[in-house]
């Protein structure tokens, strides 16, 4: 599988809404880490992820608990870590 870079991913739970983008290395030789960390507060689930991929497509997964790692790959359902 790919790793994702570009992607931009939005999580939505109850009033929240956050967005965030995968991202790659920001100056020669770097690597940023490409895990996406959001913050719920005390909200216990995350009721929909939006992905939008480099290739163009989006993909809508969920509901995600909170308090977890999951793997989503383009065009499949998400994973736990």
């Amino acid at each position: 599988y790919r790793s994702g870079i570009g992607a931009r991913v939005t999580v939505f739970s109850a009033d929240l809404r956050q967005m965030a983008e995968v991202r790659g290395g920001s100056s020669y030789l770097s690597h940023n880490d490409l895990r996406l960390h959001f913050g719920l507060g005390r909200r216990t689930k995350v009721d929909r992820i939006l992905i939008r991929w480099p290739s163009g497509g989006s993909q809508t997964v969920g509901p995600v608990p909170a308090r977890r790692f999951v793997r989503i790959v383009e065009g499949e359902p998400w994973t736990p870590l």
